[in-house]
């Protein structure tokens, strides 16, 4: 299946628990080289949520494209929900997780999902990959810089750009 894979995108989010402020990245990879960057971010915000906002943006790239692809992220949070498929339990009780409670940030699940599914319906494959956050890897050290860069506009009262 590597050899089918077109793009690869990078995905951060860094979000800080003193301001709520919150920025994430994504860098665009294709045979090795960046194609493209883009970032963002919230006033109130929560890490969680950059994460999902960053793979969501991947996401939304990859239905541009039009091609095959992976997304590295160092969200445990999120690879761990695709992957083991967490999302099936949470339909089934209503959007609530194992302990009763609503599963947050269910807007950006849902998106994400939908996403998911409209891109499976295409025919286009996704693959969702754990890289290790603030290691060796440059792309992801790239998208880590582009969130926390957004952050901290945030953080300066600067979230025009």
């Amino acid at each position: 299946m590597l050899s089918q894979i077109k793009y690869e995108f990078y995905t951060d989010g860094a979000a800080s628990t003193k301001t709520n402020c919150g920025g994430w990245g994504c860098v665009v990879v294709k045979d090795g080289e960046i194609v493209d960057t883009l970032s963002g971010g919230e006033k109130a915000t929560t890490n969680n949520r950059m994460e999902l906002i960053a793979v969501l943006t991947a996401l939304e790239q990859i239905d541009l494209y039009g091609e095959n692809s992976r997304i590295f992220s160092d969200s445990a949070y999120v690879v761990n929900c695709i992957k083991d498929k967490w999302y099936e339990k949470w339909l089934l009780n209503g959007w609530r997780t194992s302990d009763r409670s609503p599963v947050k940030n269910r807007d950006l699940w849902e998106q994400l999902l939908n996403k998911l599914q409209d891109l499976e319906h295409q025919g286009i494959i996704v693959e969702l990959e754990k890289v290790k956050g603030h290691a060796d890897n440059k792309f992801n050290n790239y998208a880590d810089v582009l969130a926390v860069k957004k952050r901290k506009k945030y953080e300066e009262g600067d979230d025009d750009k």
